[in-house]
């Protein structure tokens, strides 16, 4: 008697959950996502071991690129907006409430304050043109606007966020170290003994084997 085969069926896989997952991710990272400004003067850092790693948040960064200019900025937009009211008080300076939010979304500025106005006043794509002409932000004994800066935003991130405020120095591999050293100066003359040195991550160097 012959043997009655099994009616066998193709094996399904419902891919439809891990669609679905994979658009929540989509849509999760798409939502999430936070890209960083693009920067008014890019540096080589040096490299070193250290693996203190610098806070997120409430950190001013002293950018000193290979041409001896000095650039400033704050990462929070609500300190940027108080700190350009104070130091423009302080020179007569005023700005308009588009100049300060515009103001608020730069990463940093490398100019006297009385250029500050009509860079701001042009256009994103305009003001990539100039950003190499920038001088710099002034630093020297008879127009130092740079500690200006740093104060009038270490003022405002604590009254704002009542917390600690961090100073960075970014500076280039090939920086001119007087102006390095001009730059902590000015920081040691107002108390303002800690500061972090911005570096690329080097890989320790491994013992030989014996």
């Amino acid at each position: 008697m012959p043997k009655v085969k099994p009616h066998r069926t193709s094996p399904s896989l419902d891919m439809t959950p891990m669609v679905d997952l994979a658009f929540l991710l989509v849509t999760f990272f798409m939502l999430t996502t936070k890209f960083a400004p693009e920067e008014t003067v890019v540096v080589d850092t040096p490299s070193s071991t250290s693996e203190l790693k610098l806070p997120e948040n409430n950190v001013i960064t002293l950018t000193i690129d290979n041409k001896k200019r000095v650039f400033f900025g704050v990462d929070a937009p609500q300190t940027k907006i108080q700190a350009l009211q104070k130091v423009g008080a302080k020179y007569g300076v005023n700005f308009t409430a588009a100049q300060a939010k515009e103001f608020s979304n730069l990463p940093n500025f490398g100019l006297p304050i009385s250029q500050l106005g009509s860079y701001l006043n042009m256009e994103k794509e305009d003001r990539k043109q100039v950003n190499a002409q920038q001088p710099g932000v002034p630093l020297d004994s008879l127009n130092n606007q740079l500690i200006d800066w740093v104060l009038a935003a270490r003022t405002a991130n604590q009254a704002i966020f009542h917390k600690p405020t961090y100073i960075a120095i970014k500076g280039d591999g090939n920086a001119d170290i007087p102006t390095v050293e001009q730059v902590i100066k000015v920081l040691q003359e107002r108390d303002i003994n800690r500061f972090n040195l911005i570096t690329d991550m080097e890989n320790k160097p491994v013992a030989a084997a014996k």
